[in-house]
């Protein structure tokens, strides 16, 4: 077994926790309602980022390139586990990551803390009905017969033309139906222990108790609601794989209710929103609605502008299919591209309707912290090391260098950054009754580009250890030499490196407006 396939779970575990405490561990106000209500959208989004059955969809099929082999239950078992005990384990560290008590007195309830005291009845039993409807399909799926697959060969029709018949093969339905019914088993252990996890974690002093019990519901919404998704998948793996018909018989046409029950029942668990804490994020939102500053505004508007950014490439793909393709180096760089056009895109907008040539603009004092500084140099060494053992290692073996594109990409990337550094330094100054607004907003903007960066540098190297290093260990098969180890590690610290990447990607700057006026004081020098 490779040391990745044991280390990279425990390693994923601490990036995780490590993640949520540096979210509920806000310098001076830890566990308040504010970064509680963060904190607990970060569980969810990352417990349904991991929560993904795709690898699974064609669990059970006997695909016709591949004949001889078939895939068996314990084969399947690794596919399944990782979505199954993902979600909840992100659900189990984040109630983990929460802070102790820090008060110099500490408030304790007797009060017995019971799981249906924060359930959300309607959602409960509605995830109960999924689970039932899930075991029973799965429990149909296991008495179907399985067939072999039949190539692709045409077959003359009446009318003068040829049709092809033939298609995948599938297993015995007992064989697919063993695995999917043990996942759901655990699937539904697992959520009552984190249920029970939720309801008896240690309270946030910083909170009253209805917040903390509002917390508690929160939190068990946003696991129900994914574990729903997971069962309701597991459901429709099994209904694929009992709706698929013999290509013996020459039917090639086949629908699947069950994954239109499962597409049903995922909007539906989008629409299904948690309630709100009474001093959380609404809160937030209402001070940034009052805040006079349409400038700030602006700014702030432009973080959700570069998310959607970032999803470019997606639609590139869809649009213009093979362009992307075992293009991960331009993939990645094109996604960092998109942003910083719109960092640079806001930088003009602020000059254009709020700019004055009756001030002089302000440059921040430090531009770019220390911390994310270090960030980029590291990052960019990380890039360097990579590119530098790649292209080593693929010119002795003879490989096809695939390392210039992530040179020539990452160059590209990097000339792109000097567009919103440039116009940030050379725009008007915006004025305001908050002392330091101009600089500080240079220095949101200059944040925002570095931290494109490191992204962009991380990801570009776990993007070219996943694509180059199968490749690599081709040529140096286990037990061939010494380095052989490196290539087969590669592939798991690619993925580590990517998620590093889009974990940098996604750390928010913090608003201008939740700062104090001090907090924001402009540097003395004036840029002509």
């Amino acid at each position: 077994m490779q040391p990745t396939v044991i280390l990279f779970p425990f390693l994923l575990a601490a990036g995780v926790y490590l993640l949520l405490r540096w979210v509920i561990w806000q310098p001076g106000n830890p566990g308040s309602a504010d970064t509680a209500a963060k904190h607990a959208l970060w569980i969810g989004v990352i417990g349904w980022l991991v929560s993904s059955l795709q690898p699974a969809a064609k669990a059970g099929l006997i695909p016709v390139s591949d004949v001889s082999e078939a895939p068996s239950a314990v084969e399947l078992l690794p596919v399944l586990a990782w979505p199954v005990l993902g979600c909840l384990a992100v659900h189990a560290i984040g109630q983990l990551s929460y802070p102790g008590p820090r008060l110099p007195r500490r408030r304790a309830s007797l009060d017995v803390r019971r799981i249906r005291d924060f359930l959300p009845r309607k959602l409960a039993w509605t995830v109960l009905a999924i689970f039932v409807t899930a075991a029973g399909q799965i429990a149909w799926t296991a008495g179907v017969p399985g067939f072999d697959p039949a190539p692709y060969v045409p077959r003359p029709e009446p009318s003068g033309g040829y049709v092809y018949y033939g298609g995948d093969g599938r297993v015995p339905g007992i064989d697919l139906a063993a695995p999917l019914g043990g996942a759901l088993v655990v699937l539904a252990a697992g959520t009552f222990a984190v249920l029970a996890l939720i309801a008896r974690r240690r309270r946030l002093e910083w909170l009253s108790s209805e917040d903390n019990s509002l917390l508690r519901t929160i939190a068990m919404n946003r696991l129900l609601r994914t574990v729903a998704t997971v069962a309701s998948g597991l459901a429709a793996i099994a209904g694929n794989h009992a709706a698929l018909t013999d290509p013996a018989e020459g039917t090639g046409n086949w629908a699947s209710p069950a994954a239109m029950l499962n597409l049903v029942v995922l909007l539906a668990m989008w629409w299904w929103a948690p309630p709100k804490l009474s001093h959380g994020l609404t809160e937030r939102r209402a001070r940034r609605m009052t805040d006079p500053q349409p400038a700030t505004k602006l700014v702030v508007s432009i973080g959700p502008a570069m998310g959607l950014a970032a999803l470019i490439p997606l639609v590139a793909a869809a649009v213009m299919p093979g362009v992307l393709t075992g293009q991960p180096a331009l993939f990645v760089a094109l996604a960092a591209m998109a942003v910083l056009a719109v960092v640079a895109g806001g930088e003009v907008l602020l000059h254009r309707n709020y700019g004055t040539d009756r001030e002089p603009r302000h440059w921040p004092r430090q531009p770019v912290s220390p911390a994310l500084t270090t960030t980029v140099v590291a990052a960019a060494a990380i890039l360097l090391g990579v590119i530098v053992l790649i292209a080593a290692w693929q010119a002795e073996a003879g490989a096809p260098p695939s390392w210039i594109a992530a040179v020539w990409t990452t160059a590209a990337a990097i000339g792109t950054a000097a567009v919103p550094f440039a116009v940030a330094r050379r725009r008007r100054s915006i004025p305001a009754t908050v002392r330091g607004l101009d600089a500080a907003l240079r220095a949101i903007t200059l944040h925002r580009v570095a931290r494109t960066l490191a992204a962009l540098f991380a990801a570009q190297a776990g993007a070219l250890l996943m694509s180059a290093a199968p490749g690599l260990q081709r040529f140096s098969p286990p037990g061939a030499d010494t380095t052989s180890v490196l290539w087969q590690v590669a592939p798991g610290a690619g993925v580590i490196l990517a998620a590093a990447g889009v974990v940098i990607a996604v750390i928010p700057v913090r608003g201008i407006s939740a700062k104090p006026a001090s907090a924001a004081a402009p540097a003395p020098e004036t840029v002509p």
